[in-house]
């Protein structure tokens, strides 16, 4: 079963729609043994980090999510919260992997990054089983996660951040994969079929 955390700060019905066009069925819930048992999460965010993590606080999942053992793939600030700490209202987030989100560099460029740019992945890795090389997906975010370790697909806006990281079991895209078209749909069935 493929269970959507309700993070509530997130458009979780696109996501389970995205999953839906697939062929998937995905549940959104916020049920802890639902999510304890699930075969692949997604944890979906949107919104300051302050705010989601509060509501994952209040919902008792951080400590959950943190022992998970299965696949989970953060989507946006669902990837961020991932770090160890953010910028973003000075706090620590859930520390699945070393690293921080910080407020992209003042490059002339607008803030927030919104709309679709390339992403290179530096390694072959089953999330971009054919998907082509510098594909476009969507973006929408003030902060990222500068190339680090864990990084493994970039991106580009006036300087180089981390599009994808991964950490054992732990998953995350800066990009929005649900509102990314054929290379966002493939990017999730990968997700779902290849990621064990």
């Amino acid at each position: 079963m493929n269970i959507i955390i309700n993070t509530r700060c997130a458009n979780l019905s696109s996501v389970k729609f995205a999953f839906d066009r697939l062929g998937y069925h995905a549940e959104i819930t916020d049920n802890i043994e639902q999510i304890r048992s699930a075969e692949k999460l997604i944890l979906p965010g949107v919104g300051t980090a302050k705010a989601a993590m509060q509501n994952l606080a209040d919902l008792g999942l951080i400590e959950v999510i943190q022992n998970l053992t299965q696949p989970v793939l953060g989507i946006c600030l669902g990837m961020q919260l991932m770090t160890e700490y953010s910028e973003e209202g000075n706090l620590d987030l859930l520390k699945l992997m070393s690293g921080k989100t910080e407020k992209l560099p003042d490059c002339q460029l607008p803030l927030p990054h919104m709309g679709w740019n390339k992403v290179h992945y530096v390694a072959e890795h089953p999330l971009f089983a054919g998907i082509e090389q510098d594909s476009y997906f969507y973006f929408v975010h003030s902060y990222g996660v500068l190339p680090n370790s864990y990084t493994i697909a970039t991106c580009d806006y006036g300087v180089p951040f981390s599009a994808v990281i991964q950490h054992n079991n732990f998953y995350g895209a800066q990009f929005h994969p649900e509102r990314s078209g054929k290379a966002g749909a493939l990017f999730l069935r990968n997700f779902v079929e290849k990621i064990k």
